[in-house]
């Protein structure tokens, strides 16, 4: 069995589980700089873009393909690569189609997608120079971006205005007080399966970064009903058609008891080691199980583990884990500058004694 995987930075993630299921695997990146480039038993380092990584999928004559892709830009491009390989080379690439990359990857197409099959989001309107009347704060975004990217929550008018003057036109959706909170879903072969809660914290008027928050899985926020959100985020991965690994943000409000879903993101998570630890289950070894034809979603269990994912930038610790190690474990992963460790434990005591064993000091 050979496999593709294109995207170098995310590759250490799989390499030890694919060497030990016996696949010879095959890296394509276009940052020859790039981290995990000599984990692959064979890489090419090639032009941005699927020209080169089609070329090198038919010439090797692998099985799959695995895209290790986290952002949004590659991803059209990838759905067009995906559909011209399966067509003419019968090569399965773990990755989600046109239609549905097109959805995820436009926020206005994301919120036409809510509206059309009765999924409850936050009221919006697309706006440039008339600024309807609303009330404050109001969340501004673009069409396109991702991790806070060219989001603004404004507190008035002029900071509405002021956004206008950058960008032209925004979509102005109304801020939701709640709990931040997502679900990765695995789908393949038209059989899904959502991983766990992962509660990201309360929403904030400050625009903090994804990587600069405290995360939990599983979620343990009073009233909500996490087999609910599980149900909801297959059912959206599923009215999607989305494939491969999916990430759903969503934010439940404790007061009304509602759920608004926020956005769809068809390719790898950041939140996959809280995944990972909490469950036992990892995403990204799961797509090579799609790759290899052994995905069995009606074999998966989930194992029952306190997860909790720290910001810390950087962090001293000679020869730290790659990997989780028991039932009472952490890693430590990200960029430099970026850095969190992630904390399995089969409770809250055993984590904080590990916070106490790494010096770390978790502020509430």
């Amino acid at each position: 069995m050979k496999i593709l995987f294109i995207g170098a930075r995310l590759f250490n993630d799989v390499a030890d589980y694919a060497k030990k299921m016996g696949i010879t695997t095959i890296l394509t990146e276009s940052n020859p700089k790039a981290p995990n480039l000599n984990l692959a038993d064979k890489f090419y380092i090639v032009p941005r873009g699927m020209d080169a990584p089609t070329e090198i999928a038919i010439k090797e004559d692998v099985d799959a393909i695995v895209p290790l892709i986290g952002v949004d830009p590659p991803l059209i491009e990838v759905a067009k690569m995906k559909e011209k390989l399966e067509k003419e080379y019968n090569i399965p690439v773990i990755a989600s189609n046109t239609k549905t990359t097109i959805i995820s990857t436009n926020k206005i197409k994301t919120k036409e997608f809510f509206k059309e099959n009765n999924i409850k989001t936050p009221k919006y309107h697309i706006i440039n120079d008339k600024i309807p009347e609303t009330s404050y704060p109001t969340v501004l975004k673009q069409e396109k971006g991702q991790g806070g990217q060219n989001l603004l929550i404004a507190k008035d008018k002029e900071g509405v205005k002021s956004y206008l003057k950058i960008y032209k036109k925004a979509i102005m959706e109304e801020y939701i007080t709640g709990h931040e909170i997502s679900v990765e879903v695995l789908r393949w072969d038209d059989k899904s399966f959502p991983i766990v809660v992962v509660d990201k914290g309360k929403t904030t008027t400050k625009g903090i970064h994804p990587l600069q928050k405290v995360k939990k899985a599983p979620a343990k926020i009073p009233g909500l009903d996490n087999k609910q959100v599980l149900k909801l985020a297959q059912r959206i991965t599923e009215k999607l058609k989305a494939e491969g690994n999916t990430d759903i943000d969503m934010i439940f409000q404790p007061e009304s008891q509602e759920i608004y879903t926020i956005e769809v993101n068809t390719r790898p998570s950041g939140t996959r080691y809280l995944s990972a630890a909490s469950t036992g289950i990892h995403p990204l070894e799961q797509l090579v199980n799609m790759a290899i034809g052994e995905w069995e979603p009606k074999k998966l269990t989930r194992k029952k583990f306190h997860a909790l994912e720290i910001p810390v930038g950087e962090f001293e610790y000679d020869n730290p884990p790659k990997a989780f190690n028991g039932e009472n474990s952490w890693i430590i992963h990200g960029p430099e500058g970026h850095k969190r460790i992630t904390i399995r434990s089969t409770n809250e005591k055993k984590t904080r004694e590990i916070l106490e064993k790494l010096n770390i000091r978790l502020i509430k």
